[in-house]
């Protein structure tokens, strides 16, 4: 029996698609050129968030990629709204989030002529994306929408641009939709079993690094589970902190920006690496210092999802192209003796006992002391908490000085974009409006996104944002300091009062000023309906946790 389809939009047919593949929220800011999308949306069950701004938008959809492990959802308008919107794609690339952002496109009689806010996708997110494209025949949206599914969650994670030109959207098709997807994961290579074993039995000092998109429970679990059977210390790259639980006695601190120096140290007199689902990126080896390029005097062992990250720059002894979560589990399985278990735990006693002590912070200079105030988080934050941030030096705090437990989750750029942490949050806030969601802000980071509270608010996205006040952008600042001492000109900000913003929106705004004051205003925020802003006032001369602007100029 042949079944009928009924006639439908290219709008419609797109939306279909979507609720088939399983998306239930999305983002955006509306535009005429994919109208009939916001049309089709109004008819469904998929959440449209109004953000307002693009580049929030899909700071969002980056997010939600990340914290979910599917896809996040965007739809920019074309010309301005793409090229806002690319700084999420950009984060989401070097974040391997997966992410597909749908990008209004002139009609098709209008394109190569400059028309209106034309821009070619194709050319602009090229190099930004794992696949850029249009669809230029109605008939061919269960294709493509299938196909950047795929691709989005495949290898290693990361965005998708589809172009939507207008006439297509409104042109009509009875071809079928979308159905669910299940994507394949690379296994792991059984034949290198015994010289995997044989390397791992005869390492004294071992490190793994783990990191990437693409990790399930399940890796995670099993990772720990190996890790501290046999005592081989854990390494999280930079803003990957949440995959191994921080205070397990594997965790030996993240290889990322301001890097321990007892992690650098490890890194270096390690005898056997294994990375796990990582990229060794600048942050992961202090500017590729850490490791000899290509041949690092350590044996590398190189594990991805992405057969092209391995021996992208470092080339490993041995290299599994395999899914993280079926290599973490094939793991279990070796057989490890135990004949070097002595000098592995004296390794990762010291490793382990290292980082403890890194994530205490002296005293600060300021009237709102940080230390102070991260000593109280790392006790009073639930145990599922989500925390967000932007970029700035204020992310030493969150990123250095809390450990983070086995269900608490970390969404941070490592593209180093300000004004992530709040669209971050919101989408967090969103996914799991039951649990805890701290976002923390620099005052010139969260600048970049100050609107998005309305977003926050319009859409219940309850969450508390930690701004910290210096009135500087703290990281130029610093580095204008150790290379022109004395020199100040571009860094100081002209800040608004964040709490009445705050009010202004609909949220609790708060202004502490003291120390003192912070654990208490803390708790009235957690218990506001709509969510709440707490204004640290903190001294730019504390620019960093461990060093002053007197301490930068003195170095000279």
């Amino acid at each position: 029996m042949i079944v009928k389809i009924e006639e439908q939009t290219g709008a419609q047919l797109l939306v279909q698609c979507l609720q088939n593949l399983g998306v239930k929220n999305s983002f955006g800011v509306p535009g005429e050129s994919y109208l009939a999308v916001l049309d089709a949306l109004h008819d469904a069950d998929i959440q449209f968030n109004l953000c307002r701004q693009e580049g929030a938008a899909s700071f969002a959809a980056c997010a939600w990629g990340k914290l979910t492990g599917m896809p996040g959802i965007c739809f920019v308008t074309r010309g301005p709204g793409a090229t806002n919107g690319s700084i999420g794609v950009h984060s989401a690339r070097q974040d391997s989030s997966p992410m597909i952002l749908f990008v209004g496109q002139v009609n098709f009689d209008h394109k190569d002529r400059e028309a209106f806010q034309e821009v070619d996708y194709r050319a602009f997110f090229g190099p930004l994306a794992k696949w850029a494209t249009e669809i230029d025949n109605v008939k061919r949206i269960p294709e493509i929408v299938s196909r950047a599914w795929r691709c989005a969650l495949s290898g290693r994670p990361g965005p998708v641009v589809i172009g939507l030109p207008e006439n297509m959207l409104t042109n009509r098709t009875s071809v079928e939709s979308c159905q669910p997807i299940e994507v394949a994961e690379a296994g792991v290579d059984l034949s290198q079993t015994d010289a995997l074993t044989r390397i791992l039995n005869e390492s004294e000092r071992p490190l793994i690094l783990i990191g990437g998109g693409g990790w399930r429970e399940t890796g995670k679990s099993a990772l720990k589970r190996f890790a501290e059977l046999h005592n081989f210390p854990v390494s999280a790259i930079f803003r990957y902190h949440d995959l191994i639980d921080n205070h397990s006695h594997i965790y030996v601190g993240d290889a990322g920006v301001g890097m321990a120096d007892h992690l650098a140290k490890m890194i270096k007199n390690s005898d056997v690496i294994l990375v796990i689902n990582a990229r060794l990126g600048e942050a992961a080896t202090k500017s590729w210092s850490l490791l000899k390029v290509p041949y690092p005097r350590q044996k590398l062992i190189h594990v991805h999802a992405c057969d092209s990250e391995i021996g992208k720059i470092y080339q490993p002894g041995l290299s599994f192209h395999s899914n993280p979560n079926q290599f973490a589990q094939f793991l279990e399985s070796l057989e490890i003796d135990g004949k070097n278990l002595t000098q592995r735990t004296s390794w990762i006693t010291k490793g382990h006992s290292d980082y403890l002590s890194s994530l205490l912070a002296p005293p600060q200079q300021s009237p709102v002391d940080m230390s102070a105030v991260m000593n109280f988080l790392r006790e009073r934050l639930e145990q599922d908490a989500i925390i967000t941030n932007g970029a700035g030096n204020f992310a030493f705090w969150p990123n250095k000085h809390f450990c983070f437990g086995p269900r608490q989750r970390l969404l941070a750029p490592q593209s180093g974009a300000m004004g992530y942490g709040l669209p971050a949050a919101i989408a967090a806030a969103l996914a799991y409006p039951k649990r805890q969601v701290v976002c923390f802000a620099g005052d010139g980071d969260l600048q970049m996104g100050l609107s998005e509270l309305g977003t926050a608010v319009q859409h219940g996205a309850r969450l508390i944002i930690l701004v910290l006040n210096n009135g500087a952008y703290g990281t130029i600042r610093m580095h204008q300091e150790k290379k022109y001492p004395s020199r100040l000109f571009g860094t100081n900000l002209y800040n608004p009062d964040f709490a009445a913003v705050a009010e202004a929106f609909g949220m609790k705004g708060y202004c502490v000023r003291q120390t003192e004051d912070f654990a208490e205003t803390f708790e009235k925020a957690s218990r506001s309906k709509n969510g709440a802003l707490l204004e640290l006032m903190v001294s730019v001369e504390a620019i960093t946790p461990r060093k002053t602007i007197s301490d930068l100029r003195s170095e000279h």
